[in-house]
């Protein structure tokens, strides 16, 4: 007899990693954030939910309220797996099975789990050493007829296969901008398009003043001397990497960011064709996944710090 997973574990230790997450400075109302309260004994719902009455604005809440928790009728706990199954990168198909759900049911969790991970995911602001690639991921309109029609489109296929070369969003070959910090984290951006003009402020705002930057020899980052101390690899000419200083180390490449990219077509593959409008999300959310540099448990309980 196959052991259903959602019974092996407990609302009250989800509930316990709950509070212990969200109220680690003390319980706090999220209505007017005082933290004089009273506990007025639990949701009708789950004993194991408590409930509280702020004695500044004597508004009620609980231990979800304004989480993304709140408000459906899976348990808590189905929720937590979900996001940990999300962790190890299933396939909503995949999760729907471990789960015992609805595959519809397991697909409106995965997008809300991942659109507010994304939402609330810490922005890092990059510096020292820093490598920019680009790279393009076919990606159509799949499944959304509004987007097609409004801007006069051929449905997605499956298949569907990018132009050769750079593209852009509109030829269905979105690129994505990395900024790879050595030894640090990661940020990753959606583009419709690699015009000098469309990442410039990207990069701005995401690097450090003269941060040392490698890129490779395209013309789009030829501006970046002017603010940072920027140097190339010339691809076309079949150079991978340089030692400029002569110290036996080759410290000009993007190679840090090449092996990047198989990470991230790796991630994406098991979702078997990504549309535009929620691509964002998924690079996103594996974004999250590569900067918190851990698995399984350890990263679960990473997740559940952003969301609450």
């Amino acid at each position: 007899m196959l052991i259903n997973i959602k019974d092996l574990v407990e609302d009250r230790l989800c509930y316990e990693k709950v509070r212990e997450l969200r109220w680690s400075e003390g319980v706090k109302c999220p209505h007017c954030t005082s933290q004089s309260y009273k506990r007025h004994g639990h949701h009708n719902s789950c004993e194991h939910r408590y409930r509280y009455q702020c004695k500044n604005c004597h508004k009620y809440y609980d231990d979800l309220t304004m989480t993304v928790f709140e408000g459906h009728h899976q348990p808590l706990k189905v929720w937590i797996l979900c996001l940990y199954f999300m962790g190890l990168n299933l396939s909503n198909t995949q999760i729907a099975k471990e789960l015992d759900l609805n595959e519809s049911d397991t697909q409106i969790m995965c997008n809300t789990l991942r659109s507010k991970t994304v939402e609330l995911k810490p922005s890092p602001i990059l510096e020292n050493e820093i490598e920019i690639d680009e790279v393009y991921i076919v990606s159509g309109h799949k499944g959304n007829s509004q987007a097609v029609k409004k801007k006069n489109r051929k449905p997605r296929c499956r298949r569907l296969k990018g132009k050769r070369g750079r593209g852009t969003a509109v030829d269905d070959k979105v690129p994505i901008l990395g900024m790879v910090q050595r030894d640090g984290q990661v940020v990753l951006k959606m583009l419709n398009d690699v015009k000098t003009k469309t990442i410039t402020p990207v990069i701005k705002t995401q690097i450090k003043q003269y941060s040392k930057i490698y890129t490779d020899e395209y013309a789009i980052y030829n501006w970046l001397s002017d603010f940072y101390y920027h140097k190339t690899v010339n691809h076309g000419r079949k150079e991978y990497a340089r030692d400029d200083d002569n110290d036996g180390f080759c410290e000009v490449h993007v190679n840090t960011c090449e092996g990047l990219w198989s990470l991230l077509r790796s991630w994406l593959r098991p979702h078997r064709g990504i549309s535009q409008e929620k691509l964002p999300f998924y690079i996103g959310f594996f974004e999250v996944i590569h900067n918190a540099k851990n698995r399984g448990k350890a990263v679960l309980h990473q997740l559940l710090a952003i969301l609450l």
